[in-house]
């Protein structure tokens, strides 16, 4: 089958950084689906696994944590799918990825594809799906209220994939007041789009435009991206007692400031519960199949913004570097082969 994979961590400019190859196809065992890939969405994990972490000697690496496809056969073990399903998933980081024409993956963090939705737009939405969803109710906790706070959630980095989902997410799903971060005149329109109630500039104080909208400290914070950089105004913006989440990788994270107003601070990542086995899996299956209909009774929709073209290393490089830019807007997405 053809695949896209890479033999050494290289910047994105490097001629093999990524390389069309041929392997072979996979066989689905236990509670596995063997799904044909129709489309894929890239992701910052995507560039950080490439340029950071070297596949096993003689090895060659498959990346790619989000897809939708059918469903072709399925281990013995199956319960949720059939083959000719029509499905969505992120994956797992320990496995091969979906940059090929088939990928196995474990049916339980696996949801029914939208089906209002082509593939290309169906495929930009699970990673951050369940990356926004698991960061709001698992983490934030965000049905429980903060006392005392506002009734609000700042979405720091409210244009990115996972940013563009989460406002949609706590629109839909909450009676929060939304306050998103945006720091261009094109990201503050999508964001306002999506349905944030409040937007201000993350490239200026964050805490005193929190302060100026009057609404009163908010209850929960969740920083998509550069939480280093906002980490003081953070600790001056949220509630006493409030709850913290973050998805990015600071080199360091000093949250003593933190302390004064005893802040939780909660560090989400979608691999967990796939990673580690944990008797809870099944939930992503459960919170992409309640996405899927939220997508299809019209409350939410797809974050793609861009396809870039064909699954293949030339268009896979492009939208590596597009991602590694910084200035993405919502998901990039490749379709068929």
């Amino acid at each position: 089958m053809r695949a896209v994979a890479y033999k050494l961590p290289q910047p994105i400019s490097a001629e093999t950084s990524l390389i069309d190859v041929d392997l072979p196809m996979p066989e689905a065992k236990g509670r596995d689906l063997l799904v044909e890939i129709k489309a894929v969405s890239v992701n910052p994990v995507d560039t950080k696994v490439r340029s950071g972490v070297a596949p096993g000697a003689d090895e060659m690496k498959v990346l790619g944590w989000d897809a939708s496809g059918i469903v072709k056969a399925v281990g013995p073990e199956v319960t949720l799918f059939k083959a000719g399903d029509e499905v969505f998933y992120a994956g797992v980081i320990n496995r091969p990825g979906s940059n090929a024409e088939f990928q196995l993956v474990d049916e339980r963090i696996v949801g029914r594809k939208p089906g209002s939705l082509d593939f290309a737009a169906a495929a930009a939405l699970p990673l951050t799906s369940i990356t926004a969803y698991e960061a709001l109710f698992d983490r934030l906790k965000v049905q429980d209220a903060v006392p005392g706070a506002a009734k609000a959630i700042l979405i720091i980095g409210g244009a990115g994939g996972v940013g563009s989902i989460a406002i949609q997410i706590a629109r839909a799903l909450t009676d929060l007041t939304i306050i998103a971060t945006a720091s261009r005149a094109e990201t503050q329109a999508w964001v306002k789009e999506l349905g944030a109630h409040h937007v201000i500039d993350h490239s200026k104080p964050i805490a005193p435009q929190v302060a100026a909208l009057g609404i009163g400290a908010p209850g929960f914070i969740f920083s998509t991206t550069n939480t280093a950089d906002h980490i003081d105004g953070i600790a001056e913006a949220i509630a006493p007692q409030g709850r913290f989440a973050l998805i990015d990788d600071p080199k360091t994270l000093d949250i003593v400031p933190f302390k004064r107003k005893a802040v939780s601070t909660h560090w989400e990542f979608m691999f967990t519960r796939p990673l580690f086995d944990t008797p809870d899996m099944i939930e992503q299956h459960r919170l992409l199949n309640k996405i899927s209909e939220l997508v299809d009774a019209g409350t939410i929709r797809t974050t793609l913004n861009e396809t870039v073209g064909t699954i293949n290393a030339t268009n896979l490089k492009k939208a590596h570097a597009m991602i590694e830019s910084g200035k993405t807007k919502g998901k990039l997405v490749l379709s068929g082969f």
